[in-house]
């Protein structure tokens, strides 16, 4: 008797951070006068976490400390309706442009404050704009120190800001000298010798539904490896505030921005989806246990 082939489930993730916060932005809007701007975030942050409820489905919410230091109760929501909440740091700097003394009190300021309001420990991280690079693998010794259990910063692929192409594309486990740390990239489909990401985004705006859908298809079904997908709650906002920035920039910003929920709903009825802790959970025992030779070759 042949066995059902076990369903693949995907992460979902959101990072949470405001319009003004993204990298893009940087040098045009000085952090400084991020208190004075429209904050969008919670009711943007909301909105998802009444998509998720109605689609019956878990995520991980990434918060940018900052978020949680001024609405401690959105993060107290998100917990409370059964998410997971992870750290997106505190400032949102990038990894590669900080000290390894400036990234410590950063992810330690966020955790703390997050636990606060969360009410549980906080054991996943993620770097603004996918920050930790080839010259800031340092990065994960600090994380492993301040105790985070999970990475998901890196994203094996090309690109002009962020990116380490070589990186397995499915989570693994990483020795450093001062510990162990899981790290989750985010998804790619391989063709040829490139990766392509397929993980959200900005990439799930920007391309057609069926870019997404088939990249996740693939690896469920062909690779039978689960997708690591992420969004942004202005990603659904398509009356957020326009902002001066470059051509590339604005493009890569505001571009479906009226698009992005309807696919968002049409992507949790096709596949399912839990918070990144559960995922890699499932994938530690499918693992252990040998049930199917294919699950996460990287990982413990």
């Amino acid at each position: 008797m042949t066995r059902p082939r076990q369903v693949v489930v995907n992460a979902m993730t959101v990072d949470v951070e405001d319009y003004f916060h993204v990298s893009v932005f940087d040098g045009i809007l000085p952090r400084g006068g991020w208190d004075r701007m429209e904050s969008r975030v919670e009711r943007n942050t909301e909105r998802l976490l009444e998509i998720f409820a109605a689609a019956e489905t878990r995520a991980t919410f990434f918060v940018l400390g900052w978020v949680a230091e001024r609405v401690p109760a959105l993060v107290a929501r998100i917990a409370s309706e059964g998410h997971e909440v992870a750290s997106h740091g505190t400032a949102h700097r990038l990894v590669y442009d900080m000290t390894p003394a400036a990234f410590r009190e950063d992810v330690r300021r966020s955790k703390a404050v997050l636990e606060t309001a969360g009410g549980k420990a906080v054991l996943g991280y993620r770097a603004p704009s996918y920050s930790i690079t080839p010259r800031s693998l340092w990065a994960l010794d600090v994380l492993i120190e301040e105790g985070y259990a999970y990475d998901a910063s890196i994203f094996p692929i090309h690109h002009d800001r962020y990116g380490i192409p070589v990186s397995p594309r499915h989570a693994f486990r990483l020795d450093r000298t001062v510990g162990a740390i899981i790290e989750a990239p985010a998804s790619t489909v391989r063709w040829g010798p490139f990766n392509f990401p397929v993980a959200g985004g900005g990439y799930f705006r920007i391309l057609p539904y069926w870019w997404t859908h088939s990249g996740i298809a693939r690896l469920n079904h062909t690779e039978r490896q689960p997708a690591i997908f992420y969004l942004h709650p202005w990603e659904i906002d398509p009356g957020q505030p326009r902002l001066e920035a470059g051509l590339l920039g604005r493009f890569r910003h505001y571009r479906n921005l009226d698009k992005c929920e309807g696919r968002l709903r049409r992507l949790l009825d096709d596949f399912p989806f839990a918070p990144m802790q559960v995922v890699l959970e499932q994938a530690r025992q499918a693992h252990s246990s040998g049930s199917y030779v294919e699950a996460l070759p990287y990982l413990w």
